[in-house]
């Protein structure tokens, strides 16, 4: 049954990739945004639906690491994205690519620039005003701390790949050693800006969780399992605020444990046929609460 069910899940993600390759080459526009802390210039690549005049939801796609939007998310990828049905954003935050500023390692400062690049996206005439968040990787960190700061921000669903939970899979600072920042696991100053567990407590957005069965960085799932459970709804006996939450093709509104069976998403799937897999979901009315 569970080789069924992953087998179903390839040819699923298969089937939306190759029904959603745009018609022609990408049509890029481009501006810049103002980071209101930092004062930066955020560099913004605009993609829009090649079928149709709009309106759409808007798609702000968040980078991981230390990466520019605009070097991570390759143009077809992301007209990929936007032919799904959505006005997709792309932006480079504080530091990174074509935007002006300093590094900030997903801290307030960048958050802040974040919450700036939704609001644009909502504001937009082709946008209907609603607004998905896709995190990649550490770029979690980014937005649960934006949604969790700023809980007035137009956001209906926060889908989020293989994000890492704290400053263990961040930081090396468990037994793994595995993680890019290196403050040191007691700076709690620095770390209060930047641990998605913390954060994702505050979320009151859905949330959608995508882990495969190899994660792309961490050596096991409990970063995982600590994020939904975290973001899961205390009347679910989860720590947080979300109206619904899902890891994979799970049962919403669950708490694990670290011996409850999960079906992980399928090695060898690339993380572009899995995201264009929940937003199709999302499309459909199928995710309550968007």
């Amino acid at each position: 049954m569970r080789k069924l069910a992953l087998l179903s899940l390839l040819v699923l993600g298969l089937s939306v990739y190759l029904s959603a390759q745009p018609s022609g080459p990408p049509d890029i526009q481009e501006t810049f945004v103002t980071n209101p802390t930092s004062g930066a210039a955020l560099f913004i690549q605009l993609y829009a639906p090649q079928r149709g005049a709009g309106p759409w939801p808007a798609l702000v796609l968040v980078p991981g690491g230390r990466s520019a939007g605009s070097q991570s998310f390759r143009p077809l990828v992301a007209q990929q994205y936007a032919d799904l049905g959505f006005l997709v954003v792309v932006f480079d935050p504080d530091g990174r690519g074509r935007s002006s500023g300093i590094e900030d390692d997903d801290g307030f400062v960048q958050q802040d620039g974040l919450k700036a690049v939704i609001e644009y996206a909502a504001g937009l005439s082709q946008s209907e005003g609603r607004v998905v968040l896709a995190s990649f990787s550490y770029g979690i960190t980014m937005a649960t701390g934006a949604l969790a700061r700023y809980q007035e921000l137009p956001v209906v669903l926060l889908l989020d790949w293989e994000g890492p939970a704290d400053r263990n899979d961040t930081g090396g600072c468990d037994v793994d050693h595995v993680g890019h920042l290196h403050a040191g696991c007691g700076n709690e100053a620095f770390w209060a800006e930047r641990e998605a567990a913390t954060f994702i407590k505050e979320i009151q957005v859905p949330y959608q969780r995508l882990q495969s069965l190899k994660d792309h960085v961490q050596p096991d799932h409990d970063h995982a399992l600590l994020l939904i459970n975290n973001a899961t709804n205390t009347a679910f006996g989860g720590n947080g605020k979300s109206p619904w939450t899902r890891l994979n093709d799970e049962e919403p509104n669950r708490v694990y444990g670290p011996d409850t069976p999960v079906t992980w998403l399928p090695e060898g799937v690339h993380n572009d046929q899995l995201v264009s897999k929940y937003l199709e979901e999302f499309l459909r009315g199928e995710i309550p609460g968007t």
